[in-house]
C-alpha cells in the first residue's frame, strides 16, 4: 500500500527516524550508566516497546489498559506512573499474580497504607516533587518517611518527573532543571535512607532532562517516552531535530482557497488536537507544520491555524502551490504534541524514511 492509498486522517511513523531516535536517547543514558525505563505512553505499541525495551526491559506505562496489554505481551518489570487509587489495587495485584511485577506510586499516606494491607502483592514508590508542583510531596516534608513507613516491605523507591523542563528555552535552561530533579530525587532518598528505609529505585526523567542531564550520579534510572516520536516541540527543546520527528498525520486537501493562500485539509482537532505547545517558543507553528509525502518542508512554513472539529486551515508564508495540491492531494502534518495527536488513533500505519510504501501497520492500546 502505497500513502496516496491510504483513507485519511491516517497516523504515520516513520520508523528510520523512530530508530535514531532510539539510538540517540540510549546513548544519552548510556553514558551516566543508569537503566532507562522507557515511558510507553506516547507509543502505546507492543512493536515500538520490542525496539525501546529490547529484551522485554523495565518500561513505564501511564493507564491500567497499558499496564496489561504490555504484561501480556511479556513486559513483566513496569511502573505505572500515575498516582495510584485504592480502587485500582485489585487491577494491579491481579496483573502481578499473573507474573508481572507491576510497581505504582503513591504521594498519600493514606493510599500507601491501603496498598500495604491489600492482600495481593503489590510494591510502591513514593512520589516526589521537585518543582513541577504537579504530584508529589518535597523530598524534606514529613510526609516522605511517613509514605515509606506505611508502605512498610511494599516499599520500592523514589520516583520524580520534571514535566516544568519543557519552560526551558536553551540547553542551559534545561540542564539546570535536570541538575535540580537529579538533586532533589537523590536529597529524598539519601533521606530515607538515613531514617533507614531500602530505596531501590531511584528513578527520574523526561526527555528533555534525560538528554541534556550533565550528571545522573545517585539516580538508578531515566524514565521518558516522547523522545521516541519527537515533535515540533522538541525540535524547539533542542532535544531532536526536524527531520527525526518520526509521527505524523496524513491529511487530504478539501478545499483550495488561491485568492487567500489558504488550503482546507481533512485533519483538525479530532486529528492533530488542539495542542499548541510551541505557542510561547521562538516559532509558532499553529496546531501542525504541514510537509510533503516524503516529510519536506517543501511548501515553505505552511502550518495549520486553525483547527476545527474536522477541518485544518492551512497558511503559509509564502505563496501555495495550488497547481500541485489539488482537492484529493495528500500531504503530512507534524504535530506540535505527538502524545495528544497519537491518541486519537488506533494504529500506526509504518513508513521507512522518504519512501511512500506503506511497510506495516502496528496497534495501538488506547483507553484506561
Amino acid at each position: 500500500m502505497r500513502l496516496a492509498d491510504l483513507p485519511t486522517p491516517a497516523l504515520l511513523l516513520d520508523r528510520a527516524a523512530l530508530g535514531r531516535n532510539l539510538r540517540m536517547m540510549a546513548g544519552a543514558v548510556g553514558r551516566h550508566g543508569v537503566t532507562l525505563r522507557p515511558h510507553l505512553k506516547t507509543a502505546k505499541s507492543i512493536d515500538v516497546a520490542m525496539l525501546a525495551a529490547p529484551g522485554f526491559g523495565p518500561i513505564t506505562v501511564s493507564t491500567l489498559a497499558e499496564a496489561q496489554h504490555f504484561a501480556e505481551a511479556g513486559f513483566r518489570d513496569q511502573i505505572y506512573a500515575v498516582g495510584i487509587v485504592p480502587a485500582k489495587l485489585d487491577a494491579v495485584a491481579a496483573l502481578n499474580a499473573r507474573g508481572a511485577d507491576v510497581k505504582v506510586i503513591t504521594d498519600d499516606v493514606e493510599t500507601a497504607r491501603a496498598i500495604a494491607a491489600h492482600p495481593g502483592w503489590i510494591r510502591a514508590l513514593a512520589e516526589v516533587d521537585v518543582g513541577e508542583s504537579r504530584g508529589g510531596v518535597a523530598a524534606d516534608d514529613d510526609a516522605l518517611p511517613a509514605i515509606a513507613a506505611a508502605l512498610g516491605p511494599r516499599f520500592a523507591g523514589v520516583l520524580t518527573h520534571a514535566g516544568h523542563s519543557y519552560a526551558g528555552r536553551s540547553v542551559a535552561e534545561i540542564r539546570a532543571i535536570a541538575e535540580a530533579e537529579r538533586a532533589g530525587i537523590v536529597r529524598a532518598a539519601e533521606r530515607l535512607r538515613a531514617a533507614g528505609h531500602q530505596v531501590g529505585i531511584v528513578s527520574m526523567g523526561s526527555s528533555p532532562t534525560a538528554l541534556h542531564a550533565a550528571s545522573l550520579e545517585g539516580v538508578t534510572e531515566v524514565r521518558a517516552g516522547v523522545y521516541m516520536f519527537g515533535d515540533l516541540m522538541q525540535v524547539q527543546l533542542h532535544t531532536q531535530n526536524m527531520e527525526d520527528v518520526a509521527v505524523s498525520v496524513l491529511a487530504s486537501v478539501i478545499g483550495r482557497r488561491p485568492a487567500q493562500n489558504r488550503l482546507l485539509i481533512d485533519a483538525g482537532a479530532l486529528a492533530l488536537s488542539k495542542d499548541r505547545g510551541t505557542q510561547a517558543m521562538a516559532k509558532d507553528y499553529g496546531f501542525g507544520l504541514v510537509v510533503d509525502l516524503a516529510g519536506r518542508a517543501a511548501f515553505g512554513e505552511a502550518i495549520i491555524t486553525r483547527a476545527y472539529q474536522e477541518h485544518g486551515v492551512v497558511e503559509c508564508d509564502r505563496p501555495l502551490p495550488f497547481e500541485a495540491l489539488p482537492v484529493g492531494a495528500k500531504v503530512r502534518v507534524l504535530p506540535n504534541h505527538a502524545c495528544l495527536t497519537a491518541a486519537a488513533y488506533d494504529r500506526y500505519h509504518v513508513v521507512d524514511g522518504a519512501a511512500d510504501e506503506v511497510v506495516a501497520v502496528w496497534p495501538r492500546v488506547n483507553a484506561w
